[in-house]
């Protein structure tokens, strides 16, 4: 099976582990990942923030990467990819004012194609009117902002994903494992373990 092309929503001060590892690991299985901002372009950066639960009220927040776009938003036609990601962090409280992210987010829902939200990046859904009636989980402080938008919306371990369709869900970065297994189910891609032959 060849691999599935794939658009990441990234901005500035997105959550570290949710651009750096989905990016990465997604490649890894041999899918085109191409990761974009509202008014940057290929070869520029964002930086990250590092989310971490500290025994805090809410979570800590650190400086993280730079990390290096490899497409440019404008150029990104998002009839030419098969599935999105959107990432979390600090970043979707603003792109979600973007008409152009909106957009392209709702072609992705029009079209029913996979569609990969994590922590905050829940935000931008809401705000593109696209999850009325879907079954989701976002970051806990989320929550209220998604019952708003008449999302059926589950208060689930950081751990744990949600999946209605072809939206799959999860609460933060610590729910990567699930998330990204599911994510991986739903775009077909299977991945097999065999015993090495021994020489």
């Amino acid at each position: 099976m060849d691999g599935k092309k794939l658009l990441m929503l990234v901005g500035d001060f997105g959550e570290d582990y949710e651009i750096m590892v989905p990016f990465q690991a997604l490649q890894m299985v041999g899918h085109t990942v191409h990761a974009v901002c509202p008014g940057k372009s290929e070869g520029e950066s964002v930086k990250t923030a590092i989310h971490d639960f500290e025994g805090d009220q809410t979570y800590t927040e650190k400086p993280g990467h730079n990390f290096t776009l490899n497409a440019t938003f404008d150029e990104a036609n998002p009839a030419n990819y098969d599935a999105l990601v959107v990432a979390g962090g600090r970043a979707p409280e603003y792109l979600r004012r973007e008409d152009g992210v909106l957009d392209m987010v709702r072609h992705f829902f029009d079209e029913d194609k996979p569609v990969a939200a994590i922590c905050h990046g829940l935000q931008i859904l809401s705000a593109a009117d696209v999850i009325q009636g879907k079954t989701l989980t976002a970051y806990p402080a989320c929550g209220p902002e998604m019952e708003a938008a008449d999302a059926n919306y589950k208060d689930v371990q950081p751990t744990e994903v949600v999946v209605d369709g072809n939206l799959v869900t999860s609460p933060a970065w610590p729910g990567h494992p699930k998330w990204l297994s599911a994510f991986l189910d739903v775009l077909g891609t299977k991945i097999s373990h065999h015993e090495k032959p021994t020489a």
